[in-house]
């Protein structure tokens, strides 16, 4: 499981974004204050957050904090920010690591990004763009990770809800429920 940290994060709609992303691919969230907002139902409601008792998610005081309770992420952190040297991709993630963004306005301090210079990361962008939405930035380099560790525990395929892939039939399970089947090849 993978692990992304906001420092300081500021609107709700990219943390609410985040939020579902981590959900959907089993990461858990780490959340370290100041906060742009409170963490209330009605503001979740607003962030569109209403899968939030799904959400694994720790909210921190600060910095230090974060460290105290999570002592193994120091040697396990990538710092995403559009100062580094070297893109995203040009790293090995292990399942387990830390990937931390900065808030919205500033991204992270340079003085904990010199901390991290070894493990800091971009996402390359044409010519003078100042940087990426948040809750974007965090689904690239969180799917480049999952991507290294093929997509290891989430769903391989989809489905079609009315109808069928070519090549693929309904067939009868044990029970005689309707099931995906695949034809078989003469």
């Amino acid at each position: 499981m993978f692990n992304i940290v906001l420092l300081e994060p500021e609107k709700p709609p990219n943390t609410g974004n985040i939020g579902r992303t981590c959900v959907a691919t089993n990461t858990r969230l780490h959340l370290i204050e100041p906060l742009g907002f409170q963490i209330t139902d009605k503001m979740l409601k607003r962030a569109g957050l209403d899968y939030w008792d799904k959400l694994d998610v720790t909210v921190y005081e600060c910095l230090s904090d974060f460290f105290e309770k999570n002592p193994e992420a120091v040697g396990r952190m990538y710092m995403a920010t559009t100062k580094s040297r070297k893109t995203y991709a040009d790293v090995q993630y292990r399942d387990g690591d830390y990937i931390m963004f900065g808030k919205e306005s500033a991204g992270i301090p340079e003085e904990l990004l010199l901390e991290y210079e070894k493990t800091a990361v971009r996402i390359p962008m044409y010519d003078d763009t100042r940087s990426l939405n948040l809750s974007n930035a965090v689904a690239i380099v969180l799917y480049e990770a999952l991507r290294q560790q093929q997509f290891r525990g989430l769903e391989e395929k989809g489905n079609l809800h009315r109808l069928q892939w070519k090549g693929e039939r309904l067939a009868d399970d044990d029970n005689g429920n309707k099931v995906q089947g695949t034809e078989k090849q003469n």
